[in-house]
C-alpha cells in the first residue's frame, strides 16, 4: 500500500503541515489509480471546521453499516425504558420480508459471525445479539435486533440527527426486497453525521454513546480504515461489504492530535483486496495530511 502511495507522488507529511486542499488533491488521484473506482468520502476534524466531502452525497447500498443507525435506536429505546441490554429474546432464524410479509431465513454459511446460529432456539441477551452485529457484523443478531427496534425508528432517529438521505428500510437478506430495489442505503456524509453525533454525545445520552464506542472499538474487521493508521490507534468503527461494494465508517482517536471521523464508500471494485487497500491508502492520507 505504501508503494502506490509512494508512486502517486504521496511522501508522508508532518502533522499539521498540509491544507485540506491538499489531502484533497492525494486522494482523488488515489482513487484515480483504481480504474472505474466510485467512491465517496467524507471527512471531519472533531475539534474544528476542517471537512472534506467527496461525492458525499452519493447514494450508495448501505451494507452493513445501516447496523450503526440500528445500534443508536436501540439505546435511545433503552433509555427510554422501552428495552434493556440484559433482555433475553428467543432466537429464531425466521423473518418477514418488507414486500409480502413471506418468511425467509438466513444461511450461516453467508453470514460473518456463524457462531450465533448455534443459540437459535435459545434465549439471548440483547446486549449479546448488539456486540455481535456491531464486532463481527452478524446479520442473524441484526435481523432480531430490528425485528425488536423497528427498521423504520432507525431510520426516524437516523435523520432526526441530521442524516437526511439514509434508508433504512429492512433487514439483511430480504431478496424479494433487493429484486424490487427495497434497500438500505446511505452516502458518506450521512455516516459521517451519525458518527459524529456518536463521539459528540449527541446521539443519546453521553453514557450510552460512550458504550456504543467501546462497541464500536471492538471491531474485529480492521483491514480498511485501521489499516492506514498508526498501529495501536483507536478506531471505533463498522464496516460494510458486498459484491463489489467494501465500505468503512470511523470514528478515529489519534495519540497525536484531535479525534475525527472518516467515512470511505466504495462500488463497482470487484476484487475485495484492491477495495480495502484503497479505503486504507485513504486512511492514511487523511491521517498524514490533517
Amino acid at each position: 500500500m505504501t508503494s502506490i502511495l509512494a508512486a502517486l507522488g504521496f511522501a508522508a507529511a508532518a502533522h499539521g503541515a498540509a491544507t485540506p486542499d491538499s489531502m484533497r488533491v492525494a486522494v482523488e488521484a488515489r482513487i484515480k489509480a483504481v480504474p472505474g473506482a466510485i467512491v465517496a468520502v467524507s471527512y471531519v476534524d472533531l475539534a474544528s471546521s476542517d471537512a472534506l466531502h467527496i461525492n458525499a452525497d452519493d447514494s450508495f447500498h448501505a451494507a452493513s453499516t445501516m447496523k450503526v443507525p440500528v445500534m443508536v435506536e436501540l439505546f435511545r429505546q433503552v433509555e427510554r425504558g422501552q428495552l434493556s441490554l440484559d433482555r433475553k429474546i428467543l432466537l429464531a432464524n425466521e423473518f418477514h420480508s418488507i414486500v409480502d410479509g413471506s418468511t425467509y431465513s438466513l444461511n450461516a454459511s453467508d453470514d460473518s459471525d456463524s457462531l450465533v446460529y448455534k443459540r437459535v432456539g435459545t434465549q439471548v441477551p440483547v446486549r449479546d445479539l448488539l456486540e455481535s452485529m456491531i464486532t463481527r457484523s452478524s446479520n442473524l443478531a441484526t435481523n432480531a435486533l430490528i425485528e425488536i427496534v423497528g427498521a423504520e425508528k432507525a431510520n426516524a432517529t437516523a435523520h432526526a440527527l441530521g442524516a437526511k438521505n439514509i434508508r433504512v428500510l429492512r433487514g439483511v437478506e430480504d431478496g424479494k426486497a433487493f429484486d424490487k430495489g427495497l434497500n438500505n442505503t446511505t452516502t458518506s456524509r450521512d455516516l459521517a453525521v451519525i458518527l459524529t453525533a456518536i463521539a459528540q454525545h449527541h446521539a443519546a445520552s453521553p453514557k450510552s454513546c460512550d458504550q456504543m464506542v467501546d462497541i464500536l472499538s471492538r471491531q474485529e474487521f480492521n483491514d480498511a480504515i485501521p489499516a492506514g493508521l498508526p498501529p495501536g490507534t483507536r478506531v471505533a468503527h463498522k464496516t460494510g461489504s458486498i459484491t463489489a461494494v467494501q465500505h468503512d465508517a470511523a470514528i478515529v482517536y489519534p495519540a497525536k492530535g484531535r479525534p475525527y471521523v472518516l467515512v470511505v464508500l466504495t462500488r463497482n471494485i470487484p476484487d475485495e483486496k484492491v477495495a480495502k487497500s484503497l479505503i486504507a491508502d485513504i486512511s492514511r492520507i487523511v491521517y498524514e495530511r490533517r
